[in-house]
């Protein structure tokens, strides 16, 4: 949804402002080494593992607030991969990410008596777990954290005097602490922003994490999530070493990096530090979301095509889109509502006169059907109306967010709202009511939870304007038009140390919640604001998986550690610019990294207007993000993939091939939800040793093995294109072949060519596309086999993973799912390929065959023989219907390896009968030269 942050003279506005607001550094200032430290004065043993030290302060001062004088270190060894050093007021609880809504280990609680001397001598110095070792110095404290198999040093705070930085300072409202850094490592994360520099942290750029309703379009902003962990991915004699560090804190932080080293200034809470040893990019992601939350499984039409649009004024017009994607032959899964289906922009309601009921229930009947699906928005805020049943019941039960006892009064669609407090659990089972009852209206298939940042139309202390409609219904919608007066006079509201909000420094509360406003038991906003889009998804989850046990699917817009066990992501209010499809390849391979695989941009660009040329290629990018959807902003003109036919050609060309792939992502979205695996992967997961991919932001990987190559420039018809060693093979055109000493190759572009390759060592089944995933799902199988061009011996495998995608869980065993590995070889002029399947009974109930073998990367001549399936010799000619065919392949060189390219053979064999629920082996002899 459009919101005032996304018009470029939103900031206008902001112009005098940046003038008055004092205190706080800009990013590229030195920080100021603000305090002497903590001296450590005693250790003990921590009850149930770890230890348990206690901080004093070695020299108060008053920047920012006054030291807490004593605090308390606890260090444990989680598990053999992740270690958690937390360090918090030794007196008394402070702010910490609610345990109920982040499920993790507590501490130890806190002693009614601090030792405040070291009688005894401390004799721990380090404390060694499986991966990885803690240690520390006494005084002024610090500690390290390092990689116990080469000592290498992931972490570091002991400053010395010549360093950038300086020592702990832990204040009420101020928190500092930093790490040293090797000039080489590469770091990733630190999000929600739009990186200009590409996925790789820039030294020196802003990196602010405060969920705030900031348009994507602003760079080095904080937006609208807020991911307070990073990747370091570094190569040592040719080793790739990566780890992760994340500071489980809501506060908001500015995060300082300067290429050698990083500083967090925090406002609020403790310093909850967990270390991930990796030391693979995939063992990251892996034991971060163990820790986080595992991804949401996602239905299997969630991984279609989506079109959306703020602006279908009546269901006439949306009847329309869908009839109009049919005509154009253009896949389509699901259809939208922006709030135009609302009454009066009402949450859990329906416009009588555009969207009747009985209407609406008759075209979802129609495209439920055939299998689509309707998806339609939900803001926070509910309008302040005595008439309204959502409204009346959310009163009568005490859910909203207070400020001096009475509900916080803000502004957003509807006008005059309240905001629900998803922390207070009358909220969660209120809100599931709410839920049920529009299910029973309307039979969605889903929520779209957006504006949860939470975002407000107006800022500080408002009331109702008296003998004025507000709003006038005339105008932007966004125009504050309540009576408002800032609120300065806490300092929760008025902190001292200022972060860089919105990428400005306005004040914490602008055009959000007011920081001193109060949750249930009462937690202030100030602590609380960033987890406000993460609690919310958490109650739509529950409340969709409470209604017919099938599994949910949640598009939220404002994101935090562990968002991604509950929601998909889209990226916010992006342009359609050529800058922004280029920065959308960067945020969602970030997302990848916070455990979000769910992920993807606005097709095209939300706003203002994208021209045919730039729609050609987004959708050539967009079909291959792992949530793919158009979407367009009231104002802008329509943009649906038909409205051109050239942008149509594209889209069929890119989405059939996503059509076909889909048992390859529906299978990657369960490796997501086992592992954690991104869907959407930098090429450097894929490979770590070679350094070229570290900063590569403008090609991305699917999985393991199929990488994506898009042109992102205006007027280009060549990509120049960045191929890791190895072979590779088109997907469009598998007769066409890459042989890569780790180089850039030129490739054709045309513009309704996308380019999509898969590596060598794979085994990816496809199946036959089609117009909707359901109709796409239940086609025939082909197994592509990939092989290093020419080998004379060689391995590849792949696996496939099916289910009955209405279940709430992802899982096998059930008697709802089947699995299979795929494993092929070529050895001594033969080729084998086999499968090992794992509870069968689903895929053989449901008929799926594997009809067609294509074997890619095979040296010798066109013939093959003696075509043995499970042991027995099969004719491939006369009447039998399996039928072989070569085609040679053709060789993509640089001009002078091009005399020396090996011939290599695509070999395919059709008429296979294969269940896929069923073991199978087939070989056959390869032909050599003659």
């Amino acid at each position: 949804m459009f919101s005032p942050a996304s018009f470029l003279t939103f900031f206008l506005s902001y112009l005098l402002l940046i003038q008055c607001v004092a205190g706080g550094n800009s990013a590229s200032s030195v920080p100021p080494k603000i305090g002497k430290g903590y001296r450590l004065i005693s250790v003990e043993e921590a009850p149930g593992g770890g230890f348990v030290g206690y901080l004093q302060v070695n020299q108060k001062n008053d920047v920012y607030g006054p030291d807490i004088p004593y605090l308390r270190l606890f260090v444990k060894h989680e598990t053999g991969d992740r270690l958690r050093v937390q360090i918090t007021d030794a007196d008394k609880q402070r702010w910490e990410v609610p345990y109920n809504l982040l499920p993790r280990d507590q501490p130890p609680p806190l002693k009614k008596a601090i030792p405040r001397s070291r009688k005894n001598p401390i004799t721990v110095s380090e404390l060694s777990g499986a991966e990885l070792i803690f240690t520390y110095t006494s005084d002024p404290f610090g500690f390290a954290v390092k990689r116990k198999s080469n000592g290498q040093v992931l972490f570091n705070s002991i400053a010395d005097e010549s360093d950038p930085f300086g020592q702990l300072v832990f204040k009420d409202q101020y928190l500092e602490i930093s790490t040293k850094l090797p000039g080489d490592a590469s770091l990733y994360g630190l999000g929600e922003n739009t990186q200009p520099h590409g996925i790789k942290l820039y030294p020196g750029d802003p990196y602010t994490l405060y969920t705030t309703d900031v348009s994507a379009i602003n760079l080095n902003t904080d937006l609208y999530g807020s991911h307070p962990v990073y990747m370091d991915l570094r190569n040592v004699g040719g080793e790739p070493y990566a780890h992760a560090v994340l500071l489980l804190n809501s506060n908001g932080m500015d995060v300082f990096y300067k290429g050698t080293s990083l500083t967090y200034k925090v406002i609020g809470g403790v310093f909850d530090f967990y270390f991930f040893a990796g030391p693979t990019p995939l063992g990251v992601v892996d034991q971060y979301t163990a820790f986080i939350g595992r991804p949401a499984p996602m239905p299997y039409w969630a991984l279609g095509f989506h079109q959306c649009r703020w602006g279908y004024h009546n269901l006439s017009v949306v009847e329309d889109v869908v009839e109009n994607y049919k005509k154009a032959k253009i896949p389509l899964d699901v259809i939208w509502n922006d709030d135009d289906h609302m009454d009066g922009h009402k949450d859990f309601t329906l416009n009588p006169t555009n969207y009747p009921r009985p209407k609406l229930l008759a075209f979802l009947d129609k495209i439920h059907s055939i299998g689509m699906k309707y998806i339609v928005i939900i803001d926070p805020g509910i309008g302040v109306n005595s008439s309204y049943g959502v409204y009346q019941r959310g009163i009568a039960n005490d859910v909203f967010i207070k400020y001096e006892g009475e509900p916080y009064l803000a502004q957003v669609w509807p006008g005059a709202v309240y905001f629900p407090d998803f922390l207070n659990p009358k909220t969660v089972e209120w809100w599931g009511g709410e839920i049920r009852r529009f299910h029973e209206l309307v039979p969605v298939d889903g929520l779209w939870i957006d504006m949860n940042e939470a975002s407000n139309f107006c800022s500080g202390k408002c009331k109702i304007p008296e003998g004025k409609q507000c709003p006038s219904g005339e105008g932007p919608g966004w125009i504050c038009c309540l009576d408002c007066k800032n609120i300065t006079k806490t300092r929760w509201d008025d902190p001292p140390y200022k972060i860089n909000a919105s990428g400005l420094q306005v004040p914490i509360g602008f055009k959000t919640i007011a920081t001193s406003a109060v949750h249930y038991n009462g937690v202030k906003e100030y602590d609380a604001h960033s987890i406000y889009g993460f609690s919310q998804s958490v109650a739509t989850h529950k409340g969709l998986q409470g209604l017919e046990g099938k599994r949910p699917f949640i598009l939220s817009r404002s994101t935090y550690v562990g968002s991604g066990k509950y929601a998909a992501h889209w990226t916010g209010d992006n342009k359609g610019t050529w800058e922004d499809l280029r920065y959308s390849i960067s945020t969602m391979l970030n997302f990848g990294i916070f455990g979000i695989p769910m992920v993807g941009s606005d097709i095209c660009g939300f706003y203002p207007a994208p021209t045919e040329e730039l729609c050609n290629r987004w959708i050539e990018v967009g079909a291959f993000y792992p949530f793919s959807r158009d979407h367009a902003n009231y104002y802008s003109p329509r943009q649906e993939l038909y409205q051109w036919a050239t942008v149509a050609e594209s889209a069929r060309n890119a989405l059939g091939l996503r059509y076909k792939i889909l048992p390859y992502l529906y299978t990657l979205n369960y490796e997501a939800h086992i592992s954690g695996a991104p869907i959407a992967r930098p090429l450097f997961f894929s490979f770590p040793t070679y350094t070229e991919t570290y900063g590569l932001s403008t090609q991305f990987l699917l999985g393991s093995g199929v990488m994506v190559s898009p042109v992102l420039e205006q007027g280009k018809t060549e990509v120049k294109a960045l191929f890791p060693p190895g072979s590779w093979y088109s997907l469009f055109d598998m007769t066409q072949t890459i042989v890569s000493k780790g180089q850039y190759f030129t490739l054709d572009a045309p513009l309704n060519v996308v380019n999509v390759h898969l590596y060598q060592n794979v085994i990816l089944p496809m199946q036959q596309g089609g117009m909707i995933s359901k109709e796409a799902r239940m086609t025939p199988f082909h197994l592509i086999v990939t092989f290093p061009a020419g080998a004379n011996e060689g391995q590849a495998k792949g696996s496939l993973y099916l289910d009955n995608d209405e279940l709430p869980e992802m899982k096998l065993g059930n008697g709802y799912s089947t699995y299979v590995d795929f494993y092929a070889n070529i050895k001594q002029g033969s080729v084998k390929l086999w499968s090992e399947v794992q509870e069968g009974k689903f895929a053989l109930d449901k008929g799926w065959i594997i009809d067609t073998v294509t074997v890619l990367g095979v040296g010798g001549s066109t013939d093959a023989s003696s075509l043995e399936i499970d042991g027995t010799p099969v004719a491939t000619t006369g009447a039998l219907s399996i039928k072989f065919n070569s085609v040679e392949q053709n060789h993509l060189q640089e001009l002078e390896d091009g005399a020396g390219a090996q011939k290599t053979m695509m070999v395919e064999i059709h008429g296979l009968k294969f269940p896929v629920g069923k073991n199978f082996a087939m070989s056959w002899k390869i032909g050599t030269h003659g």
